[in-house]
C-alpha cells in the first residue's frame, strides 16, 4: 500500500461519499490475479520474472532496465518525502528534509543487515498498526452501513469515469508485485505443491488491503463528503488528521498519523527490499548467468543488490534539496504508466504458453480478469501521458 492509494481512497470518499466502494472491490480483485500471476509463475515454472520477460525478447527486459533506473532516482525521493510528512506533522520541530532522509537511511540499514526475516517481521508490525489505527479510526466515526452497502451498486457520477478507473488501478502495487516471486524464493516456497499456501497469502493480503482502503473512503466520505473541502495531495492527510482530532480527540488524530506513518514506511520499506532484486535479477540475465548458478545475484547480499539499495536511497537525497528535473519526471510518469499494462500483457503470454504446465495455465477467469486489467490499465497509461505532456 503506498501513499498514493492512502490520498485516493480519502479524496473518493471526499468527493463522491460511498459511491466508488465497488470500484475499491474490483481494483483488489484485479490486483489479487496479477500478484497470483506472478506467484503462480514463479512456483510452476521455477523461473524469475525477469527471465520470463527475457524469454520475451529484449525488449522486454529493455525497457525494465531503463524504467528501473529511473524510477528509482525519482521515487527514493518522493517516498521519504512522504513518509516523513506524518513524523513532520508529530514532531514539527525537525524539518521535512531531515525526516525524510532519516527514513531513508533506515529502511536502508533495515535492508542491508541481508536479514529477510527481520524485514518481514518490521513490515508484519508495521501492516498490523497501519491496519488498526486506520480501520479503528473508521470504526470510532460510526459510518451508516446502510449507506456504506449501496456503494456496492456500480454507479459513475458524470465526470467521474476516469477517477473510478484510477482508483481501481491504485488499490495496492505496482513495480513492487513484480518483486513477489523473490519473496516466496525468500520464504522457502519454491515448488508446485505450495501453489495453494500462496494463493491464501494473496487472498489474505488483498482481502486487508480492500478493507484498509474502505476503511480511507469512509474516513473521507463521514468528515468531509458535501463540505467542500478539497484535499490537495498528501499534505492533505494532515489537515485530515486535525479534523478527526478535532471531531473525536487527539488520540484519535495520533492514532491516523501513526497508521499514515505506518502505511508510508511500509511502502518505503517493501521497495528498499523488493525492488533490488528485481535489478540484481536483471544484471544476472543481461550476463545470461544460469539459475543453478543465480543464488549470489538473488540474494539481499549481492553487491548488485546492495547498490540498487543505495541508488534508492542516496542519490535522490539531491532531489530533496534540488526539486523534481522536468525532463526526468516526464520519463518516470510515461515509463511508470506503461508498466502495469506491460506487467498485465506478460502475464497473459507467459501463463498461457508451454513454459507452464497444463494445470498451472490460466484458466478462462484468469484470461478474463488479466485481460480487463490489460483495458484498464491501457487506457489509464494513455492518460496518464496525455496530462504529463499537456
Amino acid at each position: 500500500m503506498g501513499v498514493g492509494d492512502l490520498v485516493a481512497a480519502l479524496v473518493a470518499g471526499t468527493m463522491y461519499g460511498n459511491t466508488f466502494v465497488w470500484a475499491i472491490l474490483i481494483g483488489a480483485l484485479l490486483k489479487y490475479f496479477l500478484n497470483e500471476g506472478i506467484g503462480r509463475w514463479y512456483l510452476a515454472s521455477g523461473q524469475t520474472i525477469l527471465q520470463g520477460w527475457k524469454q520475451l525478447g529484449r525488449w522486454a527486459t529493455g525497457y525494465f532496465g531503463v524504467y528501473v533506473i529511473i524510477w528509482g532516482f525519482v521515487f527514493g525521493a518522493a517516498v521519504t518525502s512522504t513518509t516523513a510528512l506524518a513524523t513532520t506533522a508529530m514532531f514539527p520541530g525537525i524539518p521535512l528534509w531531515a525526516w525524510a532522509m532519516f527514513h531513508g537511511l533506515l529502511g536502508f540499514l533495515l535492508v542491508w543487515t541481508g536479514r529477510y526475516w527481520l524485514f518481514e517481521k518490521v513490515m508484519l508490525v508495521l501492516v498490523g498498526v497501519m491496519f488498526v489505527t486506520v480501520v479503528g479510526s473508521a470504526v470510532m466515526i460510526a459510518p451508516s452501513l446502510g449507506e456504506l452497502s449501496l456503494g456496492l451498486v456500480p454507479r459513475l457520477p458524470e465526470g467521474s469515469l476516469f477517477y473510478a478507473l484510477g482508483l481501481i488501478g491504485g488499490v495496492g502495487g505496482t513495480i513492487t508485485m513484480a518483486s513477489y516471486g523473490y519473496w516466496l524464493r525468500e520464504k522457502g516456497w519454491r515448488r508446485p505443491d505450495w501453489m495453494p499456501v500462496m494463493r491464501l497469502d494473496a487472498t489474505v493480503a488483498y482481502t486487508m488491503t480492500g478493507i484498509f482502503t474502505l476503511a480511507l473512503l469512509v474516513i473521507g466520505a463521514e468528515l468531509l463528503f458535501g463540505t467542500g473541502t478539497v484535499l490537495e495531495g498528501d499534505k492533505g492527510l494532515i489537515s485530515l488528521s486535525g479534523l478527526l482530532g478535532e471531531r473525536l480527540g487527539e488520540p484519535v488524530r495520533w492514532l491516523f498519523l501513526i497508521g499514515f506513518w505506518s502505511a508510508s514506511f511500509t511502502s518505503l520499506l517493501g521497495v528498499w527490499n523488493g525492488v533490488p532484486y528485481l535489478f540484481s535479477d536483471f544484471v544476472r540475465t543481461v550476463k545470461k548467468i544460469p539459475m543453478e548458478k543465480a543464488a549470489p545475484y538473488l540474494s539481499e547480499k549481492s553487491r548488485y543488490y546492495r547498490s540498487y539499495l543505495a541508488w534508492l536511497t542516496f542519490p535522490p537525497m539531491l532531489l530533496l534539496f534540488l526539486g523534481k528535473p522536468f525532463a526526468l519526471v516526464i520519463a518516470y510518469g510515461v515509463l511508470g504508466a506503461l508498466f502495469m499494462p506491460f506487467l498485465a500483457v506478460t502475464l497473459i503470454w507467459l501463463l498461457n504458453s508451454r513454459r507452464v504446465a497444463p494445470e498451472y495455465r490460466n484458466g478462462w477467469v484468469s484470461n478474463i480478469v488479466l485481460g480487463a486489467s490489460v483495458i484498464l490499465f491501457g487506457v489509464l497509461a494513455v492518460q496518464n501521458v496525455i496530462e504529463l505532456l499537456e
